[in-house]
């Protein structure tokens, strides 16, 4: 089993990440000289328009690198790399070569279930606490934003599986158990959303915050789950391993980039793990026919 928590609650809490090193080497100094030549120019000759084109095209720039570093483009990035990867046939498929693969998730030898909803026979559970406080400095914790809502508490699990390709019927072993790189893409579902502080705590919720030894007090929450149950279909994008005639996908050893897509106005991506999508079931159904 692999504790993906700490990944996740960093993740959550980092309303920005990093935006290349070479773009910004590149980009910043050519801006100031432009700025530093458009403000010449207005003194010499007295033109404000360069100056003014010179502003309006930083401010484009800075926005471009905001939406880029925005911490939800990563996840944005990753879809669309994967959605346009092609399937990998595993027949011919050589060992060490990145792969995509599609197919029906089964339990290996460790199965996990949800935290809240109990669903059993699980190869991927994440469940997310949120909280939102006000500014009284009696209820907001020291890293928390005012009128917002924050991460207060996450479990993410995931655990070794397999996979059933839909197009070759080859099953294949998925090392997301301990010490691998696991990223998933895969939405959380809202099961609880108090919005009012009037309103009691569910016994369920009740029960929940305890046994996490959480506050039971009433409060804004929002909890949120998410799950790959068994039978699920599931896009897997990793490494291939081949052992003495077994399929195995792990993490990749090395680190990759997504590509540049200047249309959606996004930036390359890493990524240092596995990758895990539900699949469409139409599509996995298409191609089983």
């Amino acid at each position: 089993m692999n504790d993906l928590s700490f990944a996740v609650a960093s993740d959550r809490r980092r309303w920005f990440g990093p935006v290349p090193a070479a773009v910004i080497r590149v980009v910043v100094p050519l801006l100031l000289a432009a700025l530093a030549f458009a403000v010449f120019i207005l003194v010499v000759v007295h033109n404000a328009v360069l100056l003014v084109s010179v502003l309006v095209l930083s401010a484009l720039i800075l926005a471009f690198f905001l939406w880029n570093a925005a911490a939800y483009r990563r996840k944005l990035s990753l879809d669309l790399f994967l959605d346009r990867f092609p399937d990998t046939d595993l027949l011919s498929a050589k060992d060490s070569q990145l792969v995509k693969v599609t197919g029906f998730a089964s339990c290996g030898d460790l199965s996990l279930e949800s935290s809240y909803e109990k669903a059993g026979r699980c190869v991927y559970t994440s469940t997310i606490l949120y909280e939102c406080c006000g500014c009284h400095p009696k209820q907001a914790h020291v890293s928390h934003q005012c009128f917002q809502w924050n991460l207060a508490f996450v479990e993410r699990m995931a655990t070794d599986f397999y996979i059933t390709d839909v197009k070759s019927g080859l099953r294949a072993l998925v090392k997301a158990g301990q010490g691998s790189k696991v990223i998933p893409l895969i939405e959380e579902n809202i099961l609880v959303n108090i919005t009012s502080l009037n309103r009691e705590l569910s016994s369920t919720l009740k029960k929940w915050l305890q046994g996490r030894r959480l506050s039971c007090e009433a409060r804004l929450l929002r909890l949120e789950e998410g799950y790959v149950i068994e039978g699920t279909c599931l896009t897997v994008m990793g490494m291939l391993s081949r052992k003495n005639g077994v399929l195995v996908i792990v993490p990749l050893p090395e680190t990759i980039s997504t590509d540049c897509l200047l249309q959606k106005f996004l930036l390359p991506v890493d990524i240092d793990g596995l990758l895990l999508k539900t699949a469409n079931m139409s599509t996995a159904n298409i191609r089983l026919s």
